[in-house]
């Protein structure tokens, strides 16, 4: 099988994804209940295995101990040095890229990597992943996992985006600007909604400035966003956590 993709940096820190683990564990977890076979896929898990290890973890934790997380990386070198983490059945480290190695996963989970390609190669690498059924959580964070975006995909087309931030650490949502998916970072200019999005978002924030601090501060914003019109998905209980999701278009 011809492995699809390209050897991108691999950077990566412990606890780095763990906001987007936690999503998944959420939005996933029904699905993954629900499967004969719940496994994930870490595609380009980076220098070392440590988020796909986390990955598994959390997932065995939250929603079933018998799930497998096989993780992907382009770099036979990689996949070499990741062995001696390996758990078989429930934790794999792989040779694959966008075809997924022929794996037929419940969800795929693409961080940082896109991130590294050219928008033109966003859609088709959207729909190699999900080709078999898969829900692809693709997005980009920070170093440190502090502020990280992602986007819900299904059959090759995004269906939500979201926003999420250590409110300890968030001075302004303008942050977000840096760290979008790929398929927006671009379009982040006046006139388009995800420029928009952020806007509103600020404005919402610079106005809802309190002394009770920013987990207050941020949950007040997501509540004023959404009594001006925007549609915001989920509740309370994931805007505490730092989150705002929205529908994709």
């Amino acid at each position: 099988m011809r492995i699809v993709g390209a050897i991108t940096r691999g950077t990566t820190n412990p606890n780095r994804l763990r906001r987007v683990d936690n999503f998944i564990a959420y939005r996933c977890g029904n699905l993954l209940m629900r499967s004969a076979q719940p496994m994930v896929i870490d595609l380009g898990y980076g220098a070392t295995p440590v988020t796909a290890v986390e990955l598994h973890s959390r997932l065995a934790a939250s929603v079933r101990p018998d799930v497998t997380v096989v993780g992907l990386e382009i770099d036979p070198v990689r996949v070499h040095d990741a062995q001696p983490y390996a758990d078989p059945p429930h934790l794999e480290f792989r040779r694959g890229g966008f075809e997924l190695a022929g794996l037929t996963p419940v969800v795929v989970r693409a961080f940082n990597v896109l991130r590294q390609y050219p928008e033109d190669e966003v859609d088709a690498a959207w729909r190699q992943m999900t080709a078999t059924g898969a829900l692809l959580v693709e997005g980009t964070c920070d170093e440190l996992g502090r502020i990280a975006t992602w986007a819900v995909v299904t059959d090759g087309e995004p269906s939500t985006l979201t926003l999420s931030a250590r409110l300890s650490d968030l001075d302004h949502p303008a942050t977000f600007a840096e760290r979008l998916p790929k398929a927006l970072i671009h379009h982040n200019v006046p006139g388009h909604p995800v420029h928009d999005l952020l806007s509103a978002l600020g404005r919402a924030w610079e106005s809802e400035a309190t002394p009770f601090g920013p987990r207050q501060r941020w949950m007040a914003a997501v509540r004023r966003m959404r009594d001006e019109g925007w549609t915001v998905l989920d509740g309370p209980a994931r805007w505490r956590r730092g989150e705002m999701t929205v529908p994709w278009p």
